[in-house]
């Protein structure tokens, strides 16, 4: 049983196909999908959770969850009907996480004050209603600066909750990671981690205890080696997972079963089901 810990089902690259490319996962073992509320901006971010019912109780696909955020880059959008929006959401049952939110200082399409003010604006909100948050960090080249900012934050404004996180398609260095798990994020590995100049990605990723590892591929974004370059799907998960099996020296099936297990231990996914 794989779970994809982070897919944007609601991208307009699905709208011919959804059903078979959902059905493809099934058939490749993948059991949950983590579908990310971003949409194309705050007005969109319902997506995710309109997905995840449409798909609810769907005897041949996994079985959807949502989340919904403003991502850094459309942080400057984010007005009071936006975050109005998003407290809405984030009361849904099938919603359980806000995000993905964070810093991106790689593009800048939002001005790095305005996003570090609508990040902490969400974390207000995710708190409020008790989700934990799902973290997208991108740094500028040859910069560490938007980690050190968002872990930073993190620590003084977010660890006090206890309701942790995720680091969504983990780039960062040992140090990072280790930060984000001290305020109980768990650290989650997309494609990216089969590419050939990975390396560095990969040693992290074999320091990383597996009860706190989750896998993902970011869809339809980084599809995993042999397929780089593809519109990636939940179904390439399993790349995902039996990359970091090699690398930690374990058969492909015990990461599958671990990092699921994390993830419903995280989520508290038996209360969900239940409700």
């Amino acid at each position: 049983m794989f779970i994809d810990s982070h897919a944007h089902l609601d991208s307009p690259r699905y709208d011919e196909d959804r059903d078979t490319m959902l059905s493809r996962a099934w058939a490749a073992g993948v059991r949950t999908v983590l579908s990310i509320g971003i949409g194309d901006g705050p007005d969109t971010m319902h997506r995710a959770l309109e997905i995840s019912r449409a798909y609810a109780g769907r005897p041949d696909t996994p079985r959807i969850f949502a989340s919904a955020g403003v991502h850094p880059h459309e942080a400057q959008l984010a007005d009071a009907a936006a975050l109005s929006r998003l407290d809405g959401l984030l009361q849904q049952p099938e919603v359980i996480a806000c995000g993905e939110i964070g810093l991106d200082y790689f593009y800048d399409h939002s001005p790095r004050d305005t996003q570090k003010e609508v990040f902490l604006q969400q974390m207000e909100i995710a708190a409020v209603r008790r989700r934990p948050i799902i973290i997208h960090c991108r740094p500028s080249e040859n910069s560490t600066n938007a980690w050190d900012d968002t872990l930073t934050i993190i620590e003084q404004e977010w660890a006090p909750k206890g309701l942790g996180g995720i680091l969504h398609c983990f780039t960062g260095e040992w140090q990072h990671a280790k930060r984000a798990m001290d305020c109980g994020f768990l650290i989650s590995f997309a494609g990216n981690i089969t590419f050939p100049k990975a390396q560095p990605l990969r040693d992290v990723a074999a320091k990383v205890p597996l009860d706190w590892m989750l896998v993902e591929t970011d869809a339809p974004f980084l599809a995993p080696v042999p397929n780089r370059g593809k519109r990636n799907e939940p179904a390439w998960v399993v790349g995902v997972a039996e990359k970091l099996a090699e690398i930690r020296h374990l058969a492909s099936q015990e990461v599958a079963f671990r990092t699921a297990e994390n993830f419903h231990r995280f989520f508290n996914i038996a209360q969900y089901m239940a409700h």
